[in-house]
């Protein structure tokens, strides 16, 4: 069951609050609806109970808030909007992708894709779906962890009757397996025939809470669509002919003039009526017409008086029961309304404690619980959620592939006059470049790895930011190193391999200093790869990676050579016998070599460079996620 117990929205410069004390509930076994016209707060109220947006109120979940669920994915399939992917992803990689996040085995992705309906489009992009088969990969993704809540904000909008009514099914079926299922919507007649409930709100407050069949009985009425040329005349006859027959009739002008709604009547009298007055008829058709909501008084939560006077309570009023309809004067109406304010906040709060009284704030005992809004959770495998990630779209094979042709072809030009050093024809970076095409391309897909993240944020579907967990940033700092250090290699490999190709197999030779070399084309590579990452982390956008990638050789380098050297006095020749003392630790002789090889990349100034971009970029990471810890 879901319980949301006096959900305020945060007022904000003195507007009314989107929601305002709504309390309901979406009981296991039956589908719920919530309606409302647009600008209700239909949408406030979901982020309120997803504790997306910062206000008061509370909503359990089977007894517990959100924030006490240990795997949220696994109690609440949330659907807020279009599927949050890359376009050029496949669905199955989407899918999959998003079992790493929650958690779950890949083979699940091909489970939901068959109760989705989307088995033959599994290899499709997801920026080449219709409107129909994107929604159905939401609610796939919703599905993926088999919550026991699902959620969804206006699923049906915009989709044919066809795709309407799957989707439907789909919720009832769901709700038949013992699950809840509450959504959005604005249509009362979609509301009637697909929910078993329905929550109708209105300026954030409740209007009525009741069962579908009974909603159906105050708030949908058949009516007699016409269109005709003459319809001010042909309302004037029909008004006089029902009360001239004492019949209760009503005609309503639509705001076409051309238009009417009667109420109480049918086709074949409406069209004998126009044929004795011989007044021509466009239309005439059976619909089931929207009374609209009741509205009430914010102050006082009643229905006035006037409108039971005038009969329409009869018709309309949401909060009528069904033996009570507009009889039973303020009591009946009063039993009929569902309890809100502090006194339902208590209640429902005990009930879901199991008669433990709700924690509320000592200052304010009046008001309900506030609700803070939280960062986004990472994925529960992040390793293998950002392998699916790089993997997953044709522009890390495309980046790859254009670094390794472009460093080949760089490195064929560099060997043909012979004067450039060995191990730059072979890592393709000559002096007119500030890097070679590996460490840009390290670069870029260390900043694609935060910036898609941010631009197609799957992980925080409505959040609006990407989390900043400890685990998600280990994950891609650990996979751009491995992918830099692969691309690294590949393009020595293939610049070998050219050069063997076009000059011959004498020219490529294995260097003395090739350990030393190994470390500071390591070190480049998977350098840029991280401060592009973070750079992309900390600004939310792909550019500043790649600004950052290039400061270090066009900004950072100059600054440091242009430091004034002072003589060496002293050598650290012995710090690897030094290190082995202090640490207690024993390494094989060759380890050394390795040492020393990495104090002498990052004491040239390209390697100064990059170790002071990457600590200020680690700090400027660490800020921003804590200053917004703090803020949330």
């Amino acid at each position: 069951m879901l319980q949301a117990i006096g959900l305020t929205s945060t007022r904000h410069r003195g507007l009314p609050p989107a929601v305002d004390d709504l309390t309901f509930e979406a009981g296991s076994g039956s589908v719920t609806a919530l309606l409302g016209p647009p600008g209700s707060g239909k949408t406030s109220t979901l982020r309120l109970m997803l504790e997306l947006e910062p206000g008061r109120g509370v909503t359990y979940f089977r007894g517990r808030p959100l924030h006490r669920v240990a795997h949220p994915a696994r109690e609440v399939g949330v659907l807020l909007g279009d599927v949050p992917g890359h376009p050029a992803r496949t669905v199955r990689g989407q899918l999959r992708m998003l079992c790493a996040a929650a958690g779950v085995p890949a083979s699940r992705a091909d489970e939901v894709l068959d109760a989705a309906g989307l088995v033959g489009l599994g290899d499709q992009r997801i920026g080449t779906l219709s409107l129909g088969m994107d929604r159905r990969l939401a609610l796939a993704s919703a599905l993926l962890a088999d919550p026991h809540t699902l959620i969804l904000d206006e699923p049906a909008e915009g989709l044919v009757a066809r795709e309407a009514d799957w989707l439907h099914g789909m919720l009832r079926s769901h709700a038949d397996r013992g699950g809840t299922v509450l959504y959005t919507t604005r249509d009362p007649k979609e509301a009637a025939r697909s929910a078993g409930h329905v929550v109708t709100i209105d300026s954030g407050r409740l209007l009525a809470d009741q069962e579908a069949a009974d909603f159906s009985r105050t708030r949908l009425r058949p009516r007699v669509a016409v269109r005709s040329p003459h319809a001010a005349r042909l309302a004037a006859i029909i008004s006089r002919e029902a009360r001239a027959a004492r019949r209760s009739v009503e005609v309503v002008t639509e705001a076409s003039s051309s238009r009417l709604s009667v109420y109480g009547s049918s086709c074949a009298e409406i069209g004998d009526t126009a044929f004795r007055h011989g007044l021509p008829v466009h239309q005439l058709a059976d619909e089931v017409g929207d009374t609209g909501p009741a509205s009430r008084p914010r102050d006082s939560g009643v229905l006035g008086d006037g409108l039971r006077d005038n009969g329409l309570l009869r018709d309309c009023d949401p909060l009528s029961e069904g033996e009570g309809e507009g009889k039973g004067g303020d009591g009946a109406a009063a039993a009929a309304r569902p309890a809100t304010g502090i006194g339902a906040v208590a209640a429902a709060s005990r009930r879901a404690a199991g008669g433990r009284a709700p924690a509320v704030e000592s200052a304010g005992a009046q008001l309900p619980p506030r609700i803070r809004r939280r960062p986004a959770r990472g994925p529960l495998r992040p390793v293998r959620y950002e392998l699916r990630r790089l993997f997953g779209v044709r522009s890390t094979t495309l980046i790859v592939a254009v670094t390794l042709v472009a460093s080949a072809a760089v490195s064929v030009v560099l060997a043909r006059n012979g004067r450039a050093p060995l191990p730059n024809v072979l890592v393709a970076w000559p002096s007119l470049l500030p890097l070679p095409p590996a460490a840009l391309g390290a670069g870029l897909l260390g900043a694609l790895s935060f910036g898609d993240e941010f631009r197609y944020p799957a992980l925080a579907a409505g959040r609006g930011t990407v989390p900043r967990r400890l685990g998600l940033l280990l994950a891609k700092l650990a996979v751009s190193a491995g992918v830099a250090l692969s691309l690294g290699l590949l393009v020595v490999l293939v610049s070998a391999e050219s050069l063997r190709l076009v000059y011959g197999g004498d020219l490529v030779q294995v260097p003395s200093n090739v350990m030393s070399l190994a470390a500071s084309w390591s070190g480049l590579t998977v350098g840029c790869a991280w401060a592009g990452l973070l750079a992309a982390g900390i600004f939310r956008v792909t550019a500043a990676g790649v600004a950052a990638v290039l400061a270090v050789p066009v900004l950072m380098v100059p600054l440091i050579e242009a430091v004034p050297k002072a003589p060496t006095a002293r050598s650290m020749s012995g710090l690897p016998g030094r290190l082995r003392e202090l640490t207690w630790l024993q390494w094989p002789q060759e380890a050394d070599r390795w040492v020393l090889a990495l104090v002498r990349v990052v004491a040239h100034p390209v390697g100064t460079a990059l170790t002071l971009s990457l600590s200020v970029l680690v700090c400027a990471y660490l800020f921003t996620s804590l200053r917004g810890r703090v803020r949330w």
